[in-house]
Formats: structure tokens, C-alpha cells, sequence
């Protein structure tokens, strides 16, 4: 580096030796992972002969060649190496540790000793952090490939909430046991109670209540095209709201009408249970299968849309289960009725269950959004007494009136589905919103070289996954759209959470997500038709 003062330009005033010409048996050659004679290398820092390990890094003594100087970094004279052969030659420009975007950092060079003085007067070198010798493969080393950026790889961290996870699936591989349990001995009452014959009704209603749930299950999945859920985390709702919610539902109903039942009258035990206490405890256990995505497996809860889709399935799960007991019972009054009540139950209100739970689903949705406490507690009480309100209006109505229910139901059912076909309108227009979102955070991933812009209109392409199935990439390009939502999905967290001053999670998945894309698209190149 030209210095026309003869001074050195970061210690101000101490003059600069002029440097002999430099002997190739003396000094390691940048880049070589060459060690000079005479030095010894311990850990990440070469020790000169007589010194301790822990003699002080960037100190010397100049032996009467002018002041003592600390923590000194490389200086580069004249024209620096290159770097294994590519790009410009590097003039010493830049901070420290800083080398130019898609180039391999520099190693620290040892300050060339003084005319005259032996090699274990120099002091001693400490290579950058991270670096690795010439012909070793870097740990931070840009990938390159004809028509994609550089693409740094970065170190892979632990998974910042294993350990909740493995809470989270205690508490719900127990829950599903328990109410398994309860389930089973509720059945084996009914069917002692009934004489035998509660056993053949119970499987004709569950012939009529699983097979619908394919078309069932096959909606939320089609609606969440950007980010879909995981299927275990999927199933992992459809068995809470199957097993868990109503074994411990029907514990707490069947108390409570027969609570009411023998002190108030059958008329009313049956009203308290289905307008009170069914609404109350049926939100509460379905809820809880939302909340446990929401705090034990926050890398896979993004917002709105992603707690109604878990509520749906804890809710499919719950009305198939509770549909079996409905279309037994009908079972055992003739065939007419259970035509009727599956053409009401399975046809015109198979997703009351779902509406009723997703507002429990948006206010968690709403609280993982949301960088303020108060909306953070809020909203998903306000979302579960919504839910609560809505599931008591539905039971409360064909209870209290009975026959006479007959003569405005049809304009009653009308008018809830109405409802739902706008509450469906809203999903949509939600999932639309989270397409945007999702691109607007990955647009600073194809300047930063992370993704070309093809990659990334896959990434928010609806059919993306579609194409990936149907062509080349397969599963590896579906892995590479989910990794792509996912580090979006995780930046959108991180800077809400910044705004209002709050730590995030999120904020510990985008390292390892860029790491995950980097290996991904490596995978894809090495598939890419030629």
C-alpha cells in the first residue's frame, strides 16, 4: 500500500520501515497454510520459539526498532495476493475480516520482520476465523454454478426449540392416551347398556363417517397452497381432535347432564349439557390442540392462516369420532333416519365443527402475528369465547325449541351456510395474503445471490409444488419451495418481533433455512437436465 509520508496508515506517526524483498525460506505464503521456520502451531495461532501459548495475540517488541505496538492487524504492501487464481488482485482495502461478495476470505498475514532481525522477532500470525489452507475446502465457501449465484454456506445450528418439541409431544402422545381411554370405556357403557346392539350401530356409523373425511381433509389442503403444514403435524391435529378432545369432552358433558339431569329434569340436564357445557369444554379441548402448534412447534405456526387450517383438522377429527354416536343412534331408529341425519350432518354442516374452532385458530394466529402483549393474550380468548358464542347459538336453538324446530330450520340452515361460505372466502383471501408476503421477503434473498428470480417465482408459485411432482425437481423441489416459505415466513416473524422490540424464535431458523436452500439447490443442480 503507497504511503507517500512514510507513515503507517493505521498508527499515525510511527514511521514505516521500508520492506526488504521477501525470501521464500522465511515466510509463509499467503494462502499455503505454510508455517515460517522456526514457528510451531498451536490452535489457531502460530507461537514463536521461547514464548508461552498464551503470550498476548498482536504484541511484539521491536528490539530498539521503534515503539512497542498492540493489537496491530496485517498490513499489505504493494499489490496482495490472489485469490487461488480468481478476480482482481486485493489492494488491502476494506475492515477487517471484510473480503468482496462470491470471493474466499484472506487469510491474516504475519508482519514481515525488520531488516536484520531473525524470523522469531516477527509476530506471530493468526489466520482469519474460518479459514482454511490453500486446497482445504472452506467452511464458509461460495458455491458456484453456471447461470446461479454464489451461495455461502453457513454452519448448521442446533434447533433453537428441540426441547420444547419433545414437551409438546409428551403432553400430546399422553393426551391421546388418556383420551383414548375414555373413549373406550364410554363405548363399552353404551354397548352394555344397550344389550349388544349399540355395537353393530356403531360400526354402520362408522361407515358413514370416515369415508366422507377424505373430501373432507382434502380441502384445507388445497386452500393452503403457499406454506402447507407438514402431514404429521396434520395428523398429529386430526388424532388430538379424534381421540384427545373427545374422550375428554364426552367425561365432562356426560357429568354435567347427569349433574343437572337429576336435580333439574331430563329436559333440562339435556339443554345445560348441549347449550353450556358442550360449547364450553368441546372449544376448550379442540383449543388446546391449537395451542399446543402454537408454543411447542412455533416454526411450523406462521399466522391466520396456519391456525385455522390446524383448528379444521382438529375438527375433522372431533365430528368424525362424534359423528359415529350420532349416526349409530340414528342407526337403531330406522334407516330413514340415518339417511336424514347424514344428509344434515355429512352434507350441509360437516364444517360447523371447523368454523367454530377456527376462531380459536385465528386468535393464536392473530397473537403470532402480533408484537403486543395485549393482542398476544387477547386474542386467543376472544377467538376461543367467539368460538364458544357461535357452537352455543347452533346447539341452542334445535334443543329449546324441538318439534317446532321443524318450522324455520330450513331458513336457519340457509343462513349458517351463508355463513361458512363467506367464512371460506376469507381463508382464501388470507392465503392470497400470504403469498405476498412470502415474496416480498424474498426479494432481498435474489439481490443478496440466495435465489435467482426463476427460484424464486417457484418458491410463490400456487402450483409450484404441482410442477415440482409432475417434472424433474420431485421431492428435492418441494423441499426446496417449503425451505424457501419457510426462511420468508421466518424474516416476516423476525421483523414484526424487531419492531415491537420482542425476541422471536423465528429470528434462529434463518440461518440454519439459508444453510438447508444452499444443500437443496446443490441437489437440484446435480439433477438438472443437461
Amino acid at each position: 500500500m503507497n504511503n507517500p509520508h512514510g507513515h503507517r496508515p493505521d498508527f499515525p506517526g510511527v514511521p514505516q520501515q521500508p520492506r526488504p524483498a521477501e525470501r521464500q525460506s522465511e515466510h509463509a505464503q499467503p494462502g499455503s497454510g505454510q508455517v515460517p521456520p522456526g514457528y510451531q502451531a498451536h490452535g489457531a495461532r502460530q507461537i514463536p520459539p521461547g514464548q508461552p501459548p498464551n503470550w498476548p495475540q498482536g504484541h511484539a517488541q521491536g528490539h530498539g526498532q521503534g515503539p512497542q505496538l498492540h493489537g496491530q492487524g496485517p498490513q499489505l504492501h504493494g499489490q496482495g495476493p490472489q485469490l487461488h487464481g480468481q478476480g482482481p488482485q486485493l489492494h488491502g482495502q476494506g475492515p477487517p475480516g471484510y473480503w468482496p461478495p462470491g470471493r474466499a476470505p484472506m487469510p491474516a498475514q504475519s508482519h514481515v520482520p525488520q531488516h536484520g532481525a531473525p524470523a522469531q522477532h516477527a509476530l506471530p500470525v493468526r489466520p482469519a476465523a474460518g479459514y482454511a489452507p490453500h486446497g482445504a475446502p472452506h467452511p464458509a465457501q461460495a458455491h458456484q454454478h453456471a447461470g446461479y449465484p454464489a451461495v455461502v454456506r453457513v454452519a448448521r445450528r442446533p434447533d433453537p426449540d428441540r426441547r420444547r418439541r419433545i414437551v409438546g409431544l409428551w403432553l400430546w402422545a399422553n393426551g391421546l392416551i388418556a383420551g383414548a381411554v375414555l373413549n373406550v370405556i364410554f363405548t363399552l357403557f353404551g354397548v352394555l347398556g344397550s344389550g349388544g346392539s349399540m355395537l353393530s350401530a356403531m360400526v354402520v356409523g362408522a361407515l358413514f363417517a370416515f369415508p366422507p373425511l377424505v373430501i373432507y381433509l382434502f380441502v384445507p389442503m388445497i386452500i393452503d397452497r403457499y406454506d402447507p403444514e407438514p402431514w404429521w403435524c396434520l395428523l398429529m391435529a386430526f388424532l388430538w381432535g379424534a381421540l384427545a378432545a373427545t374422550g375428554f369432552s364426552i367425561l365432562i358433558n356426560t357429568g354435567v347432564h347427569v349433574g343437572v339431569s337429576s336435580n333439574f329434569g331430563e329436559p333440562v340436564g339435556e339443554l345445560v349439557s348441549a347449550s353450556v357445557s358442550a360449547p364450553f369444554a368441546e372449544e376448550l379441548f379442540k383449543g388446546l390442540g391449537v395451542f399446543g402448534f402454537f408454543y411447542f412447534l412455533r416454526r411450523e405456526f406462521d399466522g391466520i392462516v396456519d391456525g385455522i387450517i390446524y383448528a379444521t383438522f382438529c375438527a375433522l377429527g372431533f365430528a368424525a369420532v362424534e359423528n359415529v354416536l350420532y349416526y349409530a343412534r340414528a342407526s337403531m331408529q330406522g334407516s330413514d333416519v340415518l339417511a336424514g341425519t347424514f344428509v344434515l350432518r355429512g352434507v350441509f354442516t360437516p364444517w360447523l365443527h371447523p368454523l367454530f374452532t377456527s376462531m380459536t385458530g385465528i386468535g393464536f394466529g392473530l397473537a403470532r402475528e402480533s408484537s403486543k402483549t395485549w393482542v398476544r393474550v387477547a386474542a386467543p380468548i376472544g377467538g376461543y369465547l367467539l368460538g364458544v358464542a357461535l357452537h352455543a347459538v347452533w346447539n341452542f336453538l334445535p334443543t329449546a325449541l324441538g318439534r317446532a324446530m321443524g318450522d324455520i330450520f330450513m331458513p336457519w340452515l340457509l343462513l349458517w351456510l351463508c355463513f361458512v361460505a363467506s367464512f371460506f372466502g376469507i381463508i382464501v383471501a388470507l392465503v392470497i395474503r400470504k403469498g405476498w408476503v412470502i415474496r416480498d421477503h424474498l426479494r432481498d434473498e435474489v439481490a443478496l445471490g440466495m435465489l435467482t428470480q426463476d427460484e424464486l417465482e417457484l418458491v410463490c408459485s400456487p402450483v409450484g409444488r404441482l410442477r415440482c411432482t409432475l417434472g424433474w425437481r420431485g421431492a428435492t423441489g418441494r423441499s426446496f419451495i417449503r425451505a424457501g416459505a419457510r426462511l420468508a415466513l421466518s424474516k416476516w416473524h423476525t421483523a414484526r418481533a424487531l419492531e415491537g422490540r420482542n425476541r422471536t424464535l423465528s429470528a434462529d431458523f434463518i440461518g440454519p433455512l439459508r444453510h438447508e436452500i444452499a444443500q437443496l439447490r446443490q441437489e437440484l443442480l446435480a439433477r438438472a437436465p443437461r
